[in-house]
């Protein structure tokens, strides 16, 4: 049972890592919890080769079928814009679609974005966003949302992907149940978003009503709604709005993420020990750890004892463990996809240029925009 559940509290987390290169200490860890998957940041990024050796070494200490994820959104967050090329973001694809009446061309950035990251050896996207471009959150989300309206959100994220599932890569709906109405940033605080039930029902939560059956994976925020039955707690720690209305009323059957577990929106309210059970007693899949050694250990850890102790905790955590293993083996049993050649990459970034210049000379929202350095999603 010891290694069963070793093995088990390992395959729930998704890590991040220090650089270019695993270090001797990752190794030695990684061999330690056998994460099930490897979430990489610009500064994990030099090159296409690079990357591949590194994502390969790294998830060779791991679960089978493990997760290989990016944020790659287009816009400001692209992990992969001074590797290989910047992207138009959502926002600014979403407006030149519905002013050309062109919805092909959000499937088109969610192809590009496919091709992209699988030339790097992943296998997942962070995205789409569909939060709801809303006034409270224009200062937090920038033009990471594809549009102010749900029904223009679901237009964007349907055919952006049906993009990616064309080239076999798993997209991420993002930040359940949403973030529209946030004016704190959940990397810093646990924003309280005063909008009522009727209002996420009937406006944020109608990405994921349409398309859940679209998305392979949905990562939950840690924000708070203490206008709903959610109260105060982080979505990512809410039994309430992970099973009982991602899972059960919606009827979601997909991974669920939370959204990484070092961020203040979480730690203000749990320490990541409390954090990391909670979320996994709430109803997540897999557990976002993205950049501290020693969150990761004790998140580790903590679910290890948990497990120890409390007999419904492990037979909730194992259960929970084979479903995700499932899912996992669903989505992540065709491999890597093989390597590009040199000319190959320098035809996708010709191709990503002259969409970019396509959406630029159709639209006046922002496609070019640099990261903001006080926006810690953009800038890492």
């Amino acid at each position: 049972m010891g290694k069963e559940l070793r093995r088990a509290a390992g395959s729930l987390l998704v890590v991040g890592l220090s650089g270019q290169q695993l270090t001797g200490l990752e190794r030695a860890w990684l061999g330690l919890i056998r994460p099930g998957g490897v979430i990489l940041f610009r500064r994990n990024i030099a090159d296409a080769q690079q990357t591949r050796e590194l994502l390969e070494e790294a998830t060779g200490f791991g679960a089978a079928y493990a997760v290989r994820c990016v944020d790659v959104e287009g816009g400001t967050v692209n992990r992969l814009r001074d590797a290989l090329a910047p992207l138009p973001s959502a926002q600014a694809v979403g407006a030149a679609a519905r002013k050309m009446h062109k919805p092909a061309w959000a499937r088109q950035h969610g192809e590009l974005i496919a091709q992209s990251v699988k030339a790097f050896g992943f296998n997942t996207t962070l995205a789409p966003v569909v939060d709801l471009a809303l006034p409270e959150s224009a200062e937090v989300l920038g033009t990471r949302p594809p549009g102010a309206d749900a029904a223009e959100v679901v237009v964007y994220a349907r055919e952006f992907l049906a993009g990616l599932e064309a080239h076999g890569v798993t997209g991420c709906g993002k930040h359940f149940p949403g973030l529209g109405g946030a004016s704190g940033d959940t990397h810093f605080v646990t924003p309280a978003i005063g909008r009522t039930w009727k209002q996420i029902w009937d406006e944020d939560a109608v990405p994921y009503r349409e398309l859940h059956g679209s998305m392979p994976m949905i990562m939950t925020n840690h924000a708070a709604y203490p206008e709903t039955a959610g109260k105060n707690h982080p979505a990512s720690a809410s039994p309430f709005w992970i099973t009982s209305v991602l899972r059960k009323r919606i009827g979601y059957r997909g991974i669920i993420l939370s959204d990484d577990l070092e961020m203040g929106g979480i730690l203000k309210f749990l320490p990541v020990e409390e954090a990391a059970v909670a979320a996994v007693r709430a109803g997540s899949d897999l557990l976002e750890i993205c950049h501290s050694a020693e969150l990761i250990l004790r998140s580790y850890e903590a679910l290890l004892r948990e497990a120890e102790q409390s007999a419904s905790f492990r037979k909730l955590l194992l259960g929970r463990v084979r479903e995700a293993q499932r899912k996992r083996k669903k989505q992540y049993a065709s491999g890597v996809a093989r390597a590009l050649t040199p000319k190959q990459l320098d035809k996708l970034r010709d191709r990503i240029q002259r969409f970019r210049d396509t959406i630029a000379d159709n639209t006046t929202e922002g496609a070019m925009e640099a990261p903001r350095v006080t926006a810690p999603a953009e800038a890492s």
